[in-house]
C-alpha cells in the first residue's frame, strides 16, 4: 500500500563551504565517519530508513557542502567532494551513496542551464538555503514520468518510479519527466512532502540497505514554473560536451563509492587479524635448538601475502580512479570551453576507473571474508557472516564483514565490465567517441 512521503526537513547548522573553512572539512569528515562506523553494522541489520543518518549528515553540514561551487564560495570543488563521499563510505557505504547523487544532483542546473520556456534557477544555492538533501534521477525511467502543461510555464507531473538512492528521505526530488504535447525531456524539482507524492521503500536489498532506495508515485503534482531546472537535449548534436559530464560525475562518485567500502573493509579486516595474533613476543632460543627467535603469531606468511595482494589491489585502484577524478575536475573548469576530445578523453578514463575499481572492490570484499575467519579476536565467538557465494549463510567470517561484500556487489551489479572495456578498446583502437548524452 501507498503511502504519503513524510516531511523530513532540517536545518543545517551553520552556513558553510567557504573557502575560509577548507581546512575543517577534513576533520568534520573524519569525526562523522567514525562515528557512523560504530553503529553501522547494527544499523544494516536493522535495515531502516536513514533519518537518523541524514540527521547526522546536516549535523554536519555536509549535504550544504557537497554541492556546485558558486559565487557565493558556497560548495566544495570536485576534489574535496570525492574525498569526503569516499571516506564516508568507507565507514558506510549507504550513506556514501546518497551523498554520491545528492552531490551530482546539485549541479544539474549547472551542466544544463536554462533549456526553452524553462525558468533561470540556481539549485546549490537553493539547496544550500533550504539545507535540503536531494534524491532522484535525471532520466524519466522504463515507465517514463510525464509533464502535462498547466500555462505559465507550469506543468503537473505523473508516473511513477523507482529511485536507487534517498527517496525516503530526501527534502527535494530532481527528476527527469517527458512533456506530454511537445516531447521534450525536462527536469524538475519536486518536494516529496506534499500530499500527492507516495513513496514506497524497498523493503529487501541484498547490499547498500541504508541508501533510501524506493519506487515513487506522482499523482497530478504541481510544478512551478521556478521549478523547471531545464531541458534534456538527448540528441549528440544539440548536446554540450559540459552537459554530458553529468553521467560520468555520478559514474566517477559511485566508483569511489565503492573504493571507499573496499578500503574500509580491508582497514576492518587488518584490525581484526592484528586483534586475533596479538600475543607474547617471540624469545630468542625458546624451542629451538640453535637459539634462533622464533616466528611471532603475526608472521604467517599466507597472511601476510594475502594482505599484500589486497593492499596493492586497492593502491592500484586508487590511482586509476585519482587520475579519473583529476581529468573530471578539470572538464569541469573548462565549462563551456570543454571540447568533445577532451570530453572523450575523460569518458575513458572513468570507464578504466569502473573495471579497475569494481574488480578490486569485489576481490577485496569477498577475501576478507576468508582472512578474518582465520583470526578471530582472541578469548572471542566468531560472528557468524555470510559469504560471496552464501551473504545470508552461515559460514563464519568476522563480525558483520558479509555487508561490505553485500553492499560492494548492490553498487556494481548494474555496471558491465565488458560494455566498459568494449568502449575503451574501440577508443583506444579506433579513436571513436562515445555517443555525448545525458542519459548514460
Amino acid at each position: 500500500m501507498r503511502t504519503p512521503k513524510k516531511s523530513t526537513r532540517r536545518t543545517a547548522s551553520a552556513p558553510l563551504g567557504r573557502p575560509g573553512d577548507d581546512a575543517i572539512w577534513p576533520r568534520v569528515t573524519r569525526e562523522l565517519a567514525d562515528d557512523l562506523a560504530v553503529d553501522a553494522l547494527a544499523r544494516d541489520r536493522a535495515g531502516k530508513a536513514p533519518f537518523d543518518e541524514v540527521a547526522r549528515l546536516q549535523e554536519a553540514g555536509l549535504p550544504a557542502l557537497l554541492t556546485a561551487p558558486g559565487p557565493s564560495g558556497r560548495g566544495a570543488d570536485w576534489h574535496t567532494a570525492c574525498g569526503v563521499v569516499r571516506e564516508i563510505s568507507a565507514a558506510d557505504g549507504s550513506i556514501g551513496e546518497l551523498l554520491a547523487h545528492h552531490c551530482v544532483l546539485s549541479w544539474t542546473s549547472r551542466f544544463l542551464g536554462p533549456g526553452p520556456g524553462t525558468a533561470a534557477t540556481d539549485l546549490p544555492a537553493r539547496t544550500v538555503d533550504g539545507a535540503w538533501l536531494l534524491a532522484g534521477a535525471v532520466e524519466p525511467g522504463p515507465a517514463g514520468l510525464d509533464l502535462t502543461p498547466a500555462g505559465g510555464g507550469a506543468y503537473v507531473l505523473d508516473g511513477r518510479r523507482a529511485f536507487a538512492s534517498g527517496v525516503t528521505v530526501a527534502d527535494r526530488l530532481v527528476v527527469g519527466a517527458r512533456c506530454t504535447e511537445t516531447g521534450d525531456l525536462l527536469l524538475v524539482l519536486v518536494d516529496p512532502a506534499h500530499p500527492a507524492v507516495f513513496t514506497e521503500p524497498y523493503a529487501e536489498r541484498v547490499g547498500q540497505r541504508l541508501a533510501g532506495a524506493g519506487t515513487v508515485a506522482f499523482d497530478r503534482v504541481p510544478v512551478a514554473a521556478a521549478d523547471v531546472l531545464g531541458a534534456l537535449p538527448t540528441d549528440e548534436h544539440a548536446v554540450s560536451p559540459y552537459a554530458t559530464l553529468a553521467p560520468l560525475a555520478l559514474r566517477l562518485l559511485l566508483v569511489h563509492v565503492g573504493l571507499g567500502i573496499a578500503e574500509g573493509a580491508l582497514a576492518e579486516a587488518r584490525d581484526i587479524s592484528r586483534a586475533g595474533q596479538a600475543g607474547p613476543p617471540p624469545v630468542a632460543g625458546a624451542g629451538r635448538p640453535d637459539g634462533a627467535v622464533e616466528p611471532g603469531p603475526g608472521d604467517d606468511p599466507y597472511l601476510l601475502l594475502a594482505y599484500g595482494e589486497l593492499a596493492t589491489a586497492a593502491h592500484t585502484a586508487a590511482t586509476v580512479v585519482e587520475r579519473a577524478t583529476d581529468a573530471l575536475a578539470h572538464g569541469l573548469l573548462a565549462e563551456g570551453d570543454l571540447g568533445v576530445e577532451e570530453r572523450a578523453d575523460i569518458a575513458v578514463l572513468v570507464a578504466a576507473a569502473e573495471t579497475v575499481a569494481n574488480r578490486a572492490a569485489m576481490d577485496i570484499t569477498t577475501r576478507i571474508l576468508e582472512l578474518v575467519d582465520q583470526a578471530p579476536p582472541p578469548g572471542g565467538d566468531r560472528t557468524v557472516t555470510g559469504t560471496a557465494a552464501d551473504p545470508h549463510g552461515s559460514a563464519p567470517g568476522g563480525p558483520g564483514f558479509d555487508r561490505f561484500w553485500r553492499n560492494v556487489r548492490a553498487l556494481t551489479a548494474p555496471v558491465s565490465p565488458d560494455h566498459r572495456l568494449r568502449d575503451i578498446g574501440d577508443h583506444y583502437l579506433h579513436g571513436t567517441h562515445a555517443r555525448l548524452t545525458l542519459l548514460a
